[in-house]
This record gives C-alpha cells, structure tokens and sequence, in this order.
C-alpha cells in the first residue's frame, strides 16, 4: 500500500480470498475501498486468434462502481439463523461513476452507455441508480451518446443471445461482475480480459474478471494474456506509448500464431512457454 501511495499506480494479480473463514477481509476489495478507485473497467473485447467464441466482433466496456453497493461488506446476525447484508447505493458515488461511464464513452469514441439496474424490486436502492444515471445521461444529451436503461437479469440474457447491441455499460457492483464474466465467457474466457481501477489519485490495473483461478496453482496452465493486456492499459496511461506498443504488438503476434496458445485458449502449451514467445516476439 505504500508503494502504491507513493506512485500513484499499480499492477496486481487477483489476490485470493477464502469463502470459509469468517471475518476474512477481501484484501481485493479492502484495496479499492482505501484507495478509492472507485470505477472498475473490464474491456469485452475480440482478439484475433484460432480459439472458439461464442460471439465476434465485440468491444464492450464494462465499467462498475467499486466502493459500495453489495460489496460494502456490511454484514451481521441480529439472531442466530439469520444474517442481514446491506446493499449501499448513495447519489453522490453513482453520480460520480456515471459520469465517469460517460466521460469514457466520450474520450474513447464510444456511442451509448447502458445502465444496469434491478429496480423493479429494489425500487429504492437500484431506483436511485437508475434515476442518477437518466439525470447524468441528461447533461451529455448535446455529445450525441445514446442512453438507455436495463434490466439486470434481461441483461445477462441478451449480453448472451444479443451482445452486439452493447457499447459502455455502468452498473453497481455484483451486476458488473456477473456481466463481466459472461462477456468473458463470449469471447474466449477470463484469460484475454483485461482491467483497471481509477480513482481521483490512484489506478491499480489488474485481470477485468478478477479470477484466482485456484485449480490451476502450481500446474503451469494459467494465461497470462489479461494480466499483460492490463500492464499496457497501465503503460499508455503513464505515456509510455513506444513501449506498450511493442509489448502489444509481440501480444497480438503470439496469439495471432496460436503455437504457444495456453489450454484454457485450446492450446497445449503453458504458462512459460506462451510467455517465452512474447518474449521471441518482442
């Protein structure tokens, strides 16, 4: 953490967080929330290669508020047997990754935001979201980006039967994860999605799926594609342009070549072996 105080900017892989242990704080989320980085980017994106997708031709942004919502962490047990989790949702914090959706969409020629919500139940909570963001959409009415709303469920369904239609979505927490994981399932898995975490002063780039992957320690199998792709996002943002683009470049070559492809791409190689050939490729 001081490290990263002192730089202002980080790359980190997903730290594990065990289900089992009570009181066992997410170090994940413990960062975010110290730190403030309060918007989360997980780009949806194809990526020339021979593996199998389920869709082509993708480029989504899914951008999710950090800090609040159901990963407050506020949990407790009034009475044995059961267990109250508070869902968080202020005007201040959505007004503020609203914006930033659609300040993103602007800087990067993106033409809609989508704002995912359950406020036909959670009225109050979601209900809030939902009316910041329509208020937001309001101020960028003269850019010429398109708004529209949905909700969460019959998003996850047309992300998967419809996925072209989206462009930026901004949604709370738990909604963004789940979304960000099926759009990896899309376009090859977590391996190729790469991420990053912005606040007013800091940004920590790390995997957009945030996956441990667990199953694979120790077996040499693991894709390192989304960690690298998320060290260029962190790159290009401290202006170090050249050398992002010769990482990217011998990237895009070794998966484009499909020799040193990882198993969860199809490929029987592995970690140090896809590694290797970036390295070949530079």
């Amino acid at each position: 953490m001081d490290s990263i105080r002192r730089n202002k900017v980080a790359l980190k892989g997903i730290l594990y967080t065990p289900i089992s242990k009570h009181g066992h704080t997410s170090l994940n989320v413990f960062l975010r929330k110290d730190l403030d980085i309060f918007a989360s980017i997980s780009l949806i994106r194809n990526m020339d290669g021979e593996w199998p997708t389920r869709a082509n031709n993708l480029d989504i942004a899914i951008i999710r508020e950090n800090t609040e919502g159901e990963y407050a962490g506020l949990e407790h047990a009034p009475v044995g047997g059961v267990v109250e989790s508070l869902k968080v949702v202020t005007r201040e914090k959505t007004e503020r990754i609203a914006r930033f959706a659609f300040d993103f969409a602007l800087m990067n020629g993106r033409k809609k935001v989508t704002a995912i919500h359950k406020a036909n139940i959670m009225k109050l909570g979601d209900g809030l979201f939902l009316n910041v963001c329509r208020d937001v959409a309001k101020r960028y009415e003269s850019s010429g980006i398109q708004f529209n709303d949905m909700i969460v469920d019959n998003a996850a369904m047309q992300l998967v039967s419809k996925p072209g239609q989206f462009d930026v979505v901004v949604c709370g927490n738990l909604y963004g994860n789940i979304l960000s994981n099926i759009g990896a399932a899309l376009i090859g898995g977590p391996g190729i999605v790469p991420g990053a975490n912005i606040g007013r002063d800091y940004a920590v780039f790390e995997p957009g799926c945030r996956h441990v992957a667990m199953e694979l320690k120790g077996r040499n199998e693991a894709n390192p594609t989304s960690l690298l792709l998320s060290s260029l996002h962190m790159l290009r943002a401290l202006n170090l342009h050249d050398k992002a683009d010769q990482i990217s470049a011998a990237l895009v070559k070794t998966l484009a070549d499909g020799k040193a492809l990882t198993p969860d791409l199809g490929g029987r190689s592995g970690t140090t072996d896809f590694t290797a050939a970036v390295i070949t490729n530079l």
